[in-house]
């Protein structure tokens, strides 16, 4: 099986081609970026793809970060890899942003809790951690950093994610020991990849993944009475 893996979630586009059963992906790229993800994602396929023998004629399957994550670069990743998945006739499949966070992390078996955190802004984040042996310590969710430092325990942590740096320094100054702590724009691209190689299509659905409402708010006391 040979996927394309996308994701536009947070602060980097990114995409690779990876063959099922090899370590590295063929083809990988990812570009650090706040805004522009719709006009540097198609290029950046295209230049994947003409990496590869036989192009997008060899893909099988799409996989595609979901979030949480951007409203505008979930949008835009989610267009495209439906859009590459109806032209090649292959099925799309939706990777959670804080699973591939996660993965790595679990892949090492190091000693700790995994915690994927992401910034969500104002004082928040989305978390999700996981002790060893996959027990679930903190369901994917939205909480302040107080908060999730109280839910996590005594540690060690093992955090990844763009509010590591944020956690981490939250965890420490209430005495928790913190062993790991990377905070990466965008998870790892070909860890999207892996983990889109064993999802269900029927079940991992490429739609977004919100965890909380937008922040913006249709404004009804602004609206025209309709006659």
């Amino acid at each position: 099986m040979r996927i394309l893996a996308i994701d536009t979630a947070l602060g980097a586009c990114s995409a690779c081609i990876f063959e099922v059963g090899q370590t590295e992906p063929l083809a990988r790229e990812s570009i650090p970026m706040e805004r522009g993800h719709a006009e540097a994602l198609l290029p950046l396929v295209d230049r994947l793809t003409s990496h590869v023998d036989g192009g997008f004629g060899s893909l099988s399957r799409v996989a595609v970060t979901v979030g949480p994550g951007s409203f505008t670069g979930l949008r835009v990743g989610i267009a495209a890899a439906r859009a590459i998945g109806l032209a090649a006739g292959i099925p799309v499949v939706g990777v959670a942003t804080l699973s591939a966070y996660l993965a790595p992390l679990m892949a090492a078996e190091r000693r700790g809790l995994f915690t994927a955190a992401i910034d969500a802004k104002h004082g928040q984040m989305y978390i999700q951690a996981i002790a060893a042996g996959g027990r679930t310590v903190i369901p994917p969710g939205v909480m302040g950093y107080r908060e999730a430092v109280r839910l996590l325990g005594s540690g060690p942590l093992l955090i990844s994610g763009t509010a590591a740096p944020m956690l981490t320094a939250e965890a420490r100054a209430q005495g928790v020991e913190v062993i790991v702590s990377d905070d990466a724009p965008g998870p790892d691209i070909a860890w999207v990849a892996r983990l889109g190689a064993i999802a269900d299509p029927a079940q991992a659905l490429p739609k977004p993944l919100y965890l909380r409402e937008p922040d913006a708010k249709p404004q009804d006391g602004a609206k025209i009475a309709r006659r």
